[in-house]
């Protein structure tokens, strides 16, 4: 399908008929148009063809002051579930604007060639257009997601994408999460729901639905992870709920209180709570510090993993907190 034609398709349609919904990239870009002015935007894990990033980044190039819009995609179809990756062969695509009023660039416009390789975020020439990048946006590999961030970081890139609730807790992820490195983006509630094949096989029923003839799966609580600053992370949370031994109990294994909902945290204790990981939602640096995580702290307090414990029952994973 000629690039034009398909972004002409798509640009009628306000929902998405691909993979990451359109609506979900809108609701969450929305928030940071002052970041991309005269910036490169490489989406490294989407296939321009079927890609709502690449959609939303062409139709809005002029708007948001974008120097250059690079995607590639990877050739084997059965890599990610969240892709289509149904190309023969690799390619890269280079956009850099449009002449005419529609904001759809015409297919002259549009830059294709094959890659080399497979198109792998981690190939050699993958990397070498991650070196012309300034921003990376993209819904990379769930699978590889930890290695992917790692693969960002190192490379000193500025990014905004989508990963599981549970890469909160990963070792690699984590620590990047308490040293303010990185941090959730803004809609983050709420279940995302991602278009897969007819004929993709999802085993549990609440995990699929149906919506004119298309089939989408959801895995969950999907989060957006960046390390792009946003107005959300620096809203201080309202607290009002008092200290109290009896609501506010000390876990059994460690010198914290537990506060089983972020909203309770009280506002007149100083010491260390430990928090569910749906805090890191509403997180700002300037009002609580990160402490750590309550299996590798237990851990380093006793050589045994272990959660929090209250009267000998492990509770949920906790995040410790405490005042700044």
């Amino acid at each position: 399908m000629a690039v034009n034609k398909f972004l002409q398709r798509a640009n009628a349609r306000k929902q998405d008929e691909f993979y990451t919904q359109l609506s979900d990239i809108e609701n969450e870009l929305q928030h940071y148009r002052g970041h991309f002015k005269d910036k490169v935007v490489y989406l490294n894990c989407d296939d321009p063809t079927v890609s709502n990033f690449f959609v939303y980044f062409s139709r809005n190039f002029k708007e948001l002051g974008l120097k250059q819009l690079m995607a590639t995609c990877y050739k084997n179809q059965n890599r990610d579930m969240f892709s289509t990756h149904d190309q023969a062969r690799a390619i890269y695509l280079q956009y850099n604007g449009t002449r005419n009023e529609t904001g759809i660039p015409d297919d002259d416009e549009v830059i294709t060639r094959p890659l080399d390789g497979d198109g792998d975020f981690r190939s050699g020439e993958c990397i070498e257009l991650l070196k012309q990048a300034d921003i990376v946006v993209t819904n990379p590999p769930f699978s590889l997601f930890r290695e992917y961030v790692v693969h960002l970081m190192e490379h000193g890139k500025d990014f905004l994408i989508l990963g599981s609730q549970n890469a909160i807790s990963y070792k690699e992820i984590f620590p990047l999460l308490k040293d303010n490195k990185i941090w959730l983006g803004v809609n983050n509630g709420g279940v995302k729901w991602f278009e897969v094949s007819p004929d993709y096989e999802i085993l549990s029923a609440n995990r699929q639905k149906w919506e004119g003839g298309k089939k989408y799966f959801s895995m969950g609580s999907v989060n957006w992870f960046t390390n792009l600053d946003h107005h959300k992370r620096h809203e201080e949370m309202i607290l009002y709920r008092k200290y109290s031994p009896d609501e506010y109990p000390t876990y059994d294994n460690y010198d914290a209180i537990e506060v089983s909902r972020y909203a309770n945290i009280p506002t007149d204790y100083d010491g260390e709570m430990g928090v569910p990981i749906t805090f890191l939602d509403k997180h700002n640096p300037d009002q609580f510090q990160i402490v750590g995580m309550d299996r590798p702290l237990i851990t380093e307090l006793t050589g045994k993993q272990s959660r929090f414990k209250i009267d000998d029952v492990e509770k949920y994973a906790r995040i410790v907190i405490k005042k700044v």
